[in-house]
């Protein structure tokens, strides 16, 4: 019986941060389209993450990676399972990757949707400043990852610091 039921039981919320520089594609953009595909990763970590552990309605602080200020400026949720990444077929694209066959494909992304922009950046300076937010991976050096896993209690202070419910 324990085991018909344990195949039953959904996966656990999770939760994650994922960065994008602003002038690449931003919060504001993501406002704008509603859902988009988080193409072009090519970290096979990044990719794994996607792949393996993302489940839809799984939250995701949305970084701004290379900007004045560096920092979170708002929350996207996961709005697709996971499947190919089409950029690593594209000859045109800078994803483009030739060992990569349709058959098999290497790399996979996932759809993500907005949910809410801040109101200011909370700002990497004050992340770091916040003891609450001890061992989060983006604040610990050499933890480059464009996608990464976030604890439930830092996410709720992040939105805590931006002043927003979760």
């Amino acid at each position: 019986m324990a085991k018909k039921m344990a195949k039953h039981q959904t996966k656990q919320l999770q939760y994650w941060l994922i960065k994008s520089e602003a002038d690449a594609y931003s919060i504001d953009d993501l406002q704008r389209d509603g859902v988009t595909p988080w193409d072009g990763v090519r970290n096979y970590q990044a990719r794994n993450y996607m792949r393996d552990d993302m489940r839809v309605g799984d939250l995701a602080l949305y970084y701004h990676s290379n900007a004045k200020p560096s920092g979170v400026a708002g929350i996207a949720r996961v709005a697709s399972k996971p499947y190919s990444d089409a950029t690593q077929f594209d000859k045109k694209s800078k994803y483009y990757d030739e060992k990569s066959s349709t058959d098999e494909p290497r790399w996979v992304l996932v759809d993500f949707e907005f949910v809410e922009k801040f109101d200011e950046i909370v700002g990497l300076p004050d992340l770091k400043a916040n003891p609450s937010l001890e061992g989060m991976l983006v604040l610990q050096r050499g933890q480059r990852l464009s996608i990464m896993p976030v604890e439930k209690q830092h996410l709720e202070e992040v939105c805590k610091m931006a002043q927003v419910a979760c």
